[in-house]
């Protein structure tokens, strides 16, 4: 090899590395010897035990770290890695997906273990290359980081020539220039709202007297923690927010109201549903954070931000539209409106009702019942998270009694979460302890969860992330507990067929991985067993056993 050549092992490592990429996620057999070119320029690589978990694992990186998450798997295990990329597509988050592929004189002719990868990445990722030959590979992979983080970050896929990329890695260039680093993490630019669109919403801002800003994950993705919470003190605007957007604001602020929607207390959807104004910052308005479009109530005015203009009015008409950096747009908002109007009263009140639902869970929070409740385990965890936890939610019941009961106290806490996937919280904690090595990580996440990927915790252990798996675990899918009694009716069977696992003690299942473990049967243990969990420099899995019973809030719907 010439002084000037360099293989495509080598300079995929190092274009990472100028990327600033600190960890791959992968699973075995692919590009191994660039794996092996990324230990020695310092590139952490993490083996996980399932594609699924590898993409998890670089979805939560990414969401921590603002910079794209890396997942690897070869040829065969391509649609399981594809299948781990709705949650980071949902949520919005920079993951670079590669995988390896048969060479071209395979294809058509039955050969083993493959499928057609493009159409599996089509409806999860931004961007879809097959990397043929070597010399398309600087211009690819740039593209890739690229796309994943300009505009709407959002999942690329590069297809490798050679069932664990070979055909790329073992070839050599005759030299090439590193990447653009700029494409490395996102927001690559800040755009600069139109001074027009400022003034239209401005004025139909000035107009409104019980506005709600509802911030979603975009928000939260461009930092605009500060201005949200500055516009809303300013003019005296309740701030709810959606799953995603949680945490943008400490949830015991004076103005915050909680999170509306489907996974939202019933007191936070009537409250949106009254606004005559609603400012959707960073939150695409789907049918979670609107119950199914029918909160706010139809015909309400809608103020929406984004960074990306296709997202403007996608779920609603007649939106007065700011597109541009979400934290500029509202500083430039709140200097185009003039003072609070009669808006103080409105704030006040939503306030006090909020409260008052708070309220009227603490005799729930505060129960000694046995089998416990779950408000008490989210109470005990709200008062000892610390100041700058990263709070790692599964999706279902995990994700309601985390947005609804659970307290994030400090604007330092971060709240991650599962935007569909079950199971998705356990790997992704590895990921955000990966990114945030200096942070407290506590995922939560309940036994129908935790048993998707349990093996896991032989990642953590193996690769020092010491993360805390609260476990709520039930010994069933405590969601579904009514509908499938509704069903049944008065009709004879057997309704735990459908939602009921056997009692499996997870701290016994812990430590066979070596990982300490930590049973809770009584209510008053809990605190004792977090406070020692978050002590430990080392992965902890804490198992209560709660009720299967008590059921988490239900969304208001009119």
């Amino acid at each position: 090899m010439a002084s000037n050549e360099i293989t495509g092992a080598r300079y995929i490592a190092e274009a990472l590395k100028h990327f600033g990429v600190t960890h791959v996620f992968f699973m075995d057999a692919i590009l191994r010897r660039t794996l092996v070119e990324m230990e020695w320029v310092g590139i952490t690589r993490v083996l996980a035990h399932s594609e699924k978990a590898a993409a998890y694992m670089a979805d939560a990186y990414a969401r921590v770290t603002g910079r794209v998450g890396v997942c690897m798997a070869q040829s065969v295990g391509a649609a399981n890695l594809a299948a781990g990329l709705q949650d980071a597509w949902l949520h919005r988050a920079p993951v670079l997906a590669i995988t390896g592929r048969k060479p071209a004189f395979a294809r058509d002719r039955n050969a083993y273990q493959e499928v057609e990868h493009a159409p599996l990445y089509a409806p999860v990722t931004k961007m879809h290359a097959d990397v043929d030959v070597i010399d398309e590979l600087p211009r690819y992979l740039e593209q890739a980081f690229r796309e994943a983080t300009d505009g709407t970050p959002r999942p690329v896929h590069l297809d490798l020539n050679g069932l664990g990329g070979q055909e790329i890695e073992n070839a050599t260039l005759p030299g090439a220039d590193l990447p653009n680093a700029a494409y490395g993490s996102h927001p690559v630019r800040r755009l600069r709202p139109d001074p027009a669109e400022i003034e239209a919403a401005a004025a139909r801002l000035a107009k409104a007297r019980k506005p709600v800003l509802v911030a979603g994950a975009g928000a939260v993705q461009a930092a605009a923690h500060a201005s949200v919470q500055s516009l809303a003190e300013t003019l005296s605007i309740p701030i709810a927010t959606s799953l995603g957007g949680r945490g943008i604001v400490p949830t015991t602020h004076a103005l915050h109201v909680g999170v509306v929607g489907t996974y939202s207390a019933p007191v936070t959807n009537q409250l949106v549903h009254e606004a005559d104004l609603v400012i959707y910052v960073g939150c695409h308005a789907g049918d979670q954070v609107s119950n199914d479009w029918t909160v706010p109530a139809p015909g309400t005015a809608v103020i929406q931000i984004d960074v990306d203009g296709r997202e403007v009015g996608r779920s609603y008409s007649g939106v007065s539209g700011i597109v541009g950096d979400p934290g500029m747009a509202l500083n430039d908002l709140a200097v185009a409106v003039d003072g609070t109007g009669d808006r103080i009263d409105w704030a006040r009140d939503v306030g006090a009702r909020f409260d008052e639902w708070r309220d009227s869970m603490a005799e729930h929070r505060a129960s000694d019942a046995v089998p416990m409740r779950v408000e008490r385990l989210c109470h005990e965890l709200s008062e000892v998270l610390p100041e700058d936890a990263i709070l790692v939610a599964d999706t279902g019941y995990s994700g309601i009694w985390t947005s609804t009961v659970l307290e994030l106290r400090h604007p330092g806490q971060t709240y991650l979460r599962a935007a569909g996937s079950l199971g998705w919280s356990l790997p992704a904690a590895l990921g955000a302890k990966a990114g945030a090595p200096d942070r407290p990580v506590v995922c939560f996440t309940g036994d129908g969860g935790v048993y998707y990927h349990v093996p896991e915790l032989e990642t953590a252990q193996r690769r020092g992330l010491p993360v805390v798996v609260v476990v709520n675990n039930n010994s069933g899918f405590g969601q579904g507990v009514d509908k499938v009694r509704d069903i049944y009716g008065d009709t004879p069977g057997n309704p735990d067929d459908l939602n009921r696992f056997n009692d499996t003690n997870f701290a016994d299942v812990a430590r066979a991985f070596g990982v300490e473990g930590i049973r809770v049967e009584r209510p008053g243990e809990i605190r004792p067993a977090l406070e020692r969990a978050l002590s430990l420099d080392e992965p902890v899995l804490v198992d209560v056993v709660t009720d299967r019973e008590p059921r988490a809030p239900a969304p208001w719907t009119p």
